[in-house]
């Protein structure tokens, strides 16, 4: 029981501190820097953001459940995590946090969000390839490489038999 609680909280305090500050804290000082008041104009795009939100709430779901960790760089899951919406894309949390904060710049029509995704987007890129995969193929070798041959790092398809 303690185990348990420890992993929610862990992940709670993650997903207050990391996604909470990129998906919500500095979306907000963007929309609200030079005193501006910001109004929802595209309710619309609610519905990208709540996939964004539903998305990201299943990779954490796995990684505590199947990998007994967070998604923090600093608490990764003790066991490799093929399951899931990683079983259709390699990186579905960047993709959660993209869809949030896209949906987030439609919603409010801003271009300096949308900026600031496509800043995130590159800035994701380069953390995958520079530090996540070289990490996991140290970490779990042949596997994790089976997984890179036959699971896309960035465009979700379902899953395939491995090649």
């Amino acid at each position: 029981m303690a185990r348990t609680l420890s992993l929610i909280v862990r992940n709670l305090l993650f997903t207050i501190v990391v996604p909470g500050a990129g998906g919500v804290y500095v979306p907000w000082l963007i929309l609200t820097r030079h005193g501006a008041s910001p109004a929802p104009a595209a309710w619309y795009a609610v519905p990208v953001i709540v996939i964004g939100i539903s998305l990201y709430l299943s990779c954490v779901w796995v990684f505590a459940v199947a990998g007994q960790g967070t998604p923090g760089l600093w608490d990764a899951p003790r066991q490799f995590v093929a399951a899931g919406p990683y079983r259709w894309v390699r990186n579905p949390i960047y993709i959660a946090a993209l869809l949030i904060v896209s949906g987030e710049a439609w919603l409010f029509l801003s271009v300096e969000l949308l900026l600031y995704a496509g800043g995130l987007a590159g800035a994701f890129h380069l953390l995958v390839i520079g530090y996540d995969e070289p990490r996991l193929r140290a970490r779990f070798g042949d596997p994790y490489e089976a997984y890179r041959r036959t699971v896309s790092r960035w465009i979700p398809h379902p899953p395939r038999v491995n090649s």
